[in-house]
């Protein structure tokens, strides 16, 4: 692999052991994928933030690194946290969670890291990427959103990796970052409706376990896309439907990059030469498969939380969830998990003072896939969001039910799921057999 004089210089150790550290990680990664040069990056996202997820281990690794000097030399951003940083104590956090995860984030600072605490650096005007920028994100659905509906460029890095990058500026420019490596592998035909965000989410679900690590190209999803918003970090019902179906492709999948036809940048200007040759047809024609496994547990009725946000919410979710409960009180817990960021925008329009009006939060800096729920007394929760029901019951250990945002507010206002037919027809075939 082809270093510049300067990029040897601190794998020489020339700024110091904490950046050759860094250089070391980005070294070797480019070498084990066969990478020909590093390329700078613009920005880095960084994921494993949770104590949740690190454990002491990860606290210390974290301050040793710090330690030995290492700072960030482009903007980088993190992911959740375990918690709310400035309201743990209401939130139910015990403090033997709440010490070493504030120590995380005071590592991360020390290290100049931005303390975000999102999934959605993209909502975020300072930070949101543009067209052929080369990023190192580490979140799976930031990663997805920013190849796809951006056109940037980014591999899905680990966490360790995507810490490197910063302290660097640069990545291995392999993967993603090459041309060559974003053509579809799979073309997707929808003869199923495909209405709200529920329904991308099921989506996704079907499509992530029929391409695994594939690129999709949906030759029709955009006839049940509205024209994204002029301001794509308000979100917006198309931004909020992206962000649902990219996580999803990701979480059920491992999908970083998708395309959708004359929607998305490069399908929009490259149209059919960006399907390879020998890309798999599938055809979707039913998302009942989808909603039978992610609607978990269908005897639950009883709701402990229900939570929308993951992806973290944007503003307009902020909006369409106050909306709906204007004047009205709930029965159960709702968490609007977001951005401080966002939430801040929110507030100021008289979004966030409806939610808590009616006895919801709109919760900052964490989600309930990352958070200790169980210690908050939450067994049974429910969600419109695809990412949040493929990955609560496995890391909180949470029975879930699992339908549109009507149905989810409906929980909240209830205490209770309320039943409605899930979508049927047969399952989605593809040219080789059926899936």
């Amino acid at each position: 692999m082809h270093l510049t004089p300067y990029e040897q210089s601190l794998l020489e150790g020339a700024e110091g052991p904490g950046v050759q550290r860094a250089m070391e990680i980005v070294v070797t990664l480019g070498r084990i994928y066969g990478a020909e040069d590093l390329v700078p990056v613009r920005h880095v996202q960084i994921a494993g933030v949770s104590y949740k997820n690190l454990g002491d281990a990860g606290v210390e690794f974290l301050h040793e690194w710090a330690e030995q000097g290492a700072k960030v030399r482009v903007p980088t951003t993190l992911n959740p946290a375990g918690m709310e940083l400035e309201r743990w104590e209401a939130m139910g956090i015990a403090p033997e969670f709440a010490r070493p995860q504030l120590k995380v984030i005071e590592a991360f600072i020390r290290m100049g890291v931005h303390p975000t605490m999102s999934c959605t650096p993209y909502l975020f005007p300072e930070f949101a990427p543009r067209r052929g920028d080369h990023l190192a994100w580490a979140e799976s659905s930031a990663v997805a959103w920013a190849n796809s509906v951006v056109g940037a460029y980014t591999n899905r890095e680990g966490g360790p990796g995507a810490l490197a990058a910063a302290i660097v500026g640069r990545t291995a420019r392999y993967g993603y970052h090459l041309d060559a490596q974003r053509r579809a592998t799979h073309v997707i035909e929808i003869t199923c409706p495909v209405r709200d965000i529920a329904d991308f989410g099921a989506l996704s679900y079907v499509v992530g376990r029929a391409v695994g690590d594939g690129v999709p190209y949906f030759a029709d999803l955009g006839a049940w896309l509205p024209p994204l918003p002029a301001d794509i970090t308000l979100g917006g019902e198309a931004g909020d439907r992206l962000k649902t179906l990219g996580a999803g492709l990701a979480a059920y999948g491992a999908v970083a990059l998708f395309h959708v036809a004359g929607y998305t940048p490069e399908a929009r200007d490259l149209g059919e030469a960006l399907t390879r040759p020998d890309a798999r047809r599938i055809v979707i024609d039913s998302l009942a498969s989808a909603y039978a496994v992610m609607d978990a547990n269908p005897e639950t009725t009883a709701i402990d939380l229900v939570t929308i946000g993951c992806p973290h919410a944007s503003y307009s979710e902020i909006e369409r969830v106050a909306r709906r409960l204007q004047g009205q009180r709930l029965a159960t817990r709702l968490w609007v998990t977001t951005s401080q960021i966002v939430r801040e925008r929110a507030a100021r329009d008289g979004w966030v003072s409806i939610i808590e009006a009616a006895g919801g939060e709109v919760v900052a800096d964490t989600c309930a896939v990352v958070a200790p729920v169980r210690q908050l007394g939450i067994r049974r929760m429910a969600t419109n969001a695809g990412k949040m029901a493929c990955y609560a019951p496995m890391h909180s250990r949470v029975e879930m039910r699992y339908g549109d945002l009507d149905q989810c507010l409906e929980a909240a206002l209830t205490g209770f799921w309320p039943e409605a037919p899930r979508p049927g027809g047969p399952s989605p075939t593809t040219d080789e057999g059926r899936w």
